[in-house]
């Protein structure tokens, strides 16, 4: 039961997970239309709120998207601190001792970087879709939040810190679900490997591209 169980929150942990990845690669290159100017991100940035206009209301298909991502991060969440409470319980410290030298240093910083990452994801929400806490206000382009933001080296520092560790967190965790949905075996394990380094990397790269360009004034 116990097994049933753990494969049951391991599966929930990769689908949840996939549907982040998918968001995370549409929010990239939503980020890089920054590239093309205020006209175009704010453009972007607007599509987005009418997308499926006018055959549903308003923004409906937006609200969807955020209710079935706040579903998977809430879902990855729980099956993660599950998984960690559940194995804790389940081996003597000594064992544990010995497996945490054997572990990377991406697995064995999931739990607090997932925390840190939900945390910054809490402030990015607040700072650049409520303007709650950016300079510019709600009432100003979302394209002017963006460069309000980022002018601003500590947020900046902050969103690097976040990004880098969901890079970590996302190399790991692209392994780890494919040898959850049985997608992987010993032949294809340096390859799926070498698969979640690219990835994370490219992606990592790409949501920092945009801040530090925002910081160094080359875009403004």
């Amino acid at each position: 039961m116990a097994k049933t169980n753990s494969v049951f929150k391991k599966a929930v942990m990769a689908v949840s997970g996939i549907i982040m990845v998918l968001y995370l690669i549409a929010h990239v290159v939503g980020n890089l239309k920054a590239f093309s100017g205020a006209d175009a991100f704010n453009s972007y940035s607007g599509w987005i709120r009418t997308v499926g206009n006018p055959a549903v209301p308003g923004q409906t298909a937006l609200w969807t998207i955020r209710i079935v991502l706040l579903v998977a991060v809430v879902a990855h969440f729980w099956a993660a601190v599950s998984l960690w409470r559940q194995a804790k319980r389940a081996r003597p410290e000594s064992y544990v001792t010995k497996k945490s030298v054997a572990q990377s240093y991406a697995s064995r910083t999931m739990r607090w970087g997932g925390v840190i990452v939900l945390a910054f994801i809490i402030y990015h929400i607040l700072d650049l879709t409520t303007g709650t806490v950016n300079a510019e206000g709600f009432d100003s382009t979302p394209y002017d939040r963006l460069v309000a933001s980022f002018s601003n080296p500590f947020v900046t520092a902050f969103y690097a810190i976040a990004v880098i560790l969901l890079g970590m967190h996302l190399r790991h965790g692209i392994w780890s679900a494919t040898q959850t949905l049985g997608q992987s075996n010993r032949r294809r394990e340096k390859t799926v490997s070498l698969f979640a380094l690219g990835f994370s990397t490219v992606l990592t790269l790409g949501f920092l591209l945009v801040p530090f360009s925002v910081l160094f004034n080359i875009i403004d």
